[in-house]
């Protein structure tokens, strides 16, 4: 490996035009240990992210530069989707998997729902509205990696998620990247992925709290290096 991609959860997204968003995570085939997607998610709009496939992605450890423009950015897959619950409301007289789903929007301004002619209720006039669940949308068998999410030894919480350094000739994941300020101190500890084993609830280790402290810090400024497998 020449050099190492970090693809840091968090980090600003640019279009060709303009700045589309931040990274909020990064889908992975666990199967091929891949990334295949980034969820990038517009500024101070919540529920709008699109999934932007990989090829369309060139990273640095300050910004992640995509190859499109900000409208093609918007016609992207969204990367979440609500479906309304059946059981109440409007929906009521539906049963499970008969109600419909659609990209995610915000709720309208309930200040603003009177003037729309929608009914009242409670005093914020949004009294039909069904129960919702919003949920990633992403490929089947693939996973979202999140900022945050915890790092399990197999003997207890080590830390957290900051991001995935990846391959650039193949896109494979070659480390999982431990947010800064975790239980040793250090600047960074990149795990390698031979030493994950679950990616489905946080992420699993193969190895004790002792050998993820054993191994050395990295500087993701400078991953021209190869890493440490």
């Amino acid at each position: 490996m020449a050099q190492a991609t970090p693809f840091i959860i968090g980090t600003e997204a640019r279009c060709s035009d303009g700045v589309c968003g931040d990274v909020s995570r990064v889908v992975v085939d666990p199967v091929a240990e891949a990334v295949t997607h980034l969820v990038v998610e517009p500024k101070h709009r919540q529920g709008l992210g699109r999934l932007v496939p990989l090829s369309m992605v060139d990273s640095t450890p300050d910004a992640i530069v995509l190859s499109c423009t900000l409208a093609e950015f918007d016609k992207l897959d969204p990367a979440e989707e609500t479906q309304f619950l059946p059981g109440s409301g409007t929906y009521a007289e539906y049963g499970p998997g008969q109600t419909s789903s659609w990209p995610y929007f915000p709720l309208v301004n309930p200040a603003l729902a009177g003037g729309l002619g929608i009914g009242g209720g409670m005093g914020i006039g949004l009294a039909d509205v069904a129960p919702t669940v919003v949920s990633d949308r992403v490929p089947l068998g693939e996973v979202a990696v999140r900022r945050g999410e915890h790092v399990h030894a197999t003997d207890g919480d080590i830390g957290l998620v900051q991001g995935l350094v990846i391959d650039p000739a193949d896109h494979h994941v070659t480390h999982v990247l431990l947010q800064e300020g975790h239980l040793w101190g250090r600047k960074q500890v990149a795990i390698p992925i031979s030493s994950v084993t679950s990616t489905s609830d946080g992420i699993r280790l193969a190895i004790t709290k002792a050998e993820v402290q054993d191994l050395p810090p990295v500087d993701i400024d400078q991953l021209d290096r190869e890493l440490p497998a």
